[in-house]
């Protein structure tokens, strides 16, 4: 199971904490009552989608042999206009980096992370439509 605890500082920042003991800052804009301190927990969401299908991918394309020099996530996420203003949309877009990077392989790693493997797409599916796509940059 895994666990976690979010503890209020001041006005609107908080911070988290894993069970795994890494702590981040969360806080929200000065025209809300924030400070802008910290980053927004629908941020830390997209961040958490991109690092989930990144780990994913990259332990596949170990796996394949290929030389991955580098993976840039790239996320776009559109949220309501309405409360709860959830993500409606979200874009996701992958940027391999690498030599002699073989399409097949690239394109594989990134349709098994975002289908099979990926818990944080899997989820969002039924509340946001995510689109991804893939850029392979050969070194």
């Amino acid at each position: 199971m895994l666990t976690a605890k979010v503890k209020w500082v001041d006005g609107l920042q908080f911070v988290g904490e894993s069970g795994t003991g890494h702590a981040i800052v969360m806080d929200g804009d000065k025209e809300v009552g924030g400070n802008n301190t910290g980053m927004r927990p629908m941020e830390l969401l997209l961040i958490g989608l991109g690092g989930c299908s990144g780990m994913d991918i990259a332990s596949i394309l170990q796996k394949k042999k290929q030389q991955v020099a580098d993976i840039e996530i790239h996320i776009k996420g559109q949220k309501a206009d309405t409360y709860p203003k959830k993500f409606t949309d979200i874009e996701i877009e992958f940027i391999v980096s690498g030599k002699d990077l073989t399409e097949d392989a690239v394109k594989r790693a990134v349709e098994l992370s975002m289908e099979k493997y990926c818990s944080v797409k899997a989820t969002l599916e039924g509340t946001a439509k995510i689109n991804f796509n893939y850029r392979i940059i050969q070194t």
